[in-house]
């Protein structure tokens, strides 16, 4: 009996093992992150107001106790979460994404904004604004299905890479920041993206970079249309009822897809500065903004009052509304995502 039951001991000796590491390796884990949730921050008045604001109003004992269901968080995504220059991230997808078409299709090369695109000349082939944007994601999305859209962009996100920085666009995320959703999530705060950017652009890789679910990325949108292609049921990618989702239409798209008013929200240029307002003024919350100033040029970009985003309005307004700006070359020991 003993000669059968030796190995059966030893298994199950090894397993108790493993089982107490494990346990030694969470406590340790949850002792570090209780004492250090944001490691990528300088201990500096930006992070202890983060922390503070989040340890005041998720204890129950405060009188500035927010319940849970009402712990809504903000984010904008392009130059708070990751880096918009020299181009935002998706207007790089469309204009490699012209690019190719535009080999295989010759009369495409005729049109102006195309042949200005395939010449360098990105302003040019934006000279009409917002309209000029449309036209070329026209050309990029034409005739594409929404689930042809998501593998697209996803086949590009994994293999795109930024022409300074010489890394994946998705790994252009900022380290602190991802810390701060964490950190966030972690306290029972819903995090939500809210952007000028496309919803169904970010939707594709916003779990994967940020842990937030599609459902909680609010953009910019264009009503699709349904269709049957066969034996299947489709969604095909338009420009129609298109809908900018920038400065006084983040507040919104918040109220049209949150419909809750944030307690916390995170930007970085004046195109945030309404979703702050909205935020912090006449919120029946405590509640926080935060503005992510490029300040480093060496690890990163600088800019503000230039840039791919203008920063004046909201960075003059900040002392008196009470919002914390981040300066990311004093405040960030590191700036982008960790390798996985």
């Amino acid at each position: 009996m003993k000669v059968f039951l030796m190995p059966l001991l030893k298994c199950r000796v090894r397993q108790c093992a493993l089982l107490v590491m494990a346990l030694s390796f969470t406590v340790s884990a949850e002792s570090v992150w209780a004492a250090d949730p944001l490691p990528s921050w300088q201990d500096r008045d930006a992070r202890q107001k983060i922390i503070e604001y989040v340890e005041k109003v998720t204890d129950s004992e405060s009188d500035q106790f927010i319940p849970v269901a009402e712990r809504v968080a903000v984010f904008d995504n392009d130059g708070t979460l990751w880096c918009e220059s020299p181009l935002p991230i998706q207007l790089a997808y469309l204009i490699d994404e012209v690019k190719k078409q535009a080999k295989e299709n010759v009369e495409l090369r005729k049109d102006p904004a195309v042949a200005a695109l395939l010449k360098g000349d990105i302003r040019g082939s934006l000279a009409d604004g917002l309209d000029g944007l449309l036209r070329l994601a026209a050309i990029a999305n034409a005739d594409m299905t929404c689930d042809e859209f998501k593998e697209n962009v996803q086949q590009w996100v994994q293999s795109a890479e930024h022409p300074r920085l010489k890394r994946r666009y998705i790994d252009t995320a900022y380290q602190p920041m991802i810390e701060v959703i964490n950190y966030l999530q972690a306290n029972d705060f819903k995090t939500y993206i809210v952007s000028g950017g496309g919803a169904d652009f970010m939707r594709v890789w916003s779990e994967e970079v940020y842990n937030i679910p599609p459902e909680q990325a609010i953009g910019s949108t264009a009503r699709p249309k349904f269709e049957l292609r066969g034996d299947k049921a489709v969604l095909v990618r338009t420009s129609d009822n298109f809908v900018l989702n920038d400065k006084e239409g983040k507040p919104l798209g918040i109220q049209q897809f949150i419909g809750r008013r944030p307690v916390m929200c995170f930007g970085n240029s004046d195109g945030d500065k309404a979703m702050l307002e909205y935020t912090t003024m006449g919120n029946a919350h405590p509640s926080l903004g935060v503005i992510v100033h490029h300040t480093d040029g060496d690890r990163e970009y600088a800019y503000g009052k230039e840039g791919p985003q203008k920063l004046i309005e909201a960075l003059e307004d900040a002392p008196k509304r009470g919002w914390v700006v981040v300066d990311m070359k004093e405040d960030w020991k590191t700036v982008f995502k960790f390798p996985q």
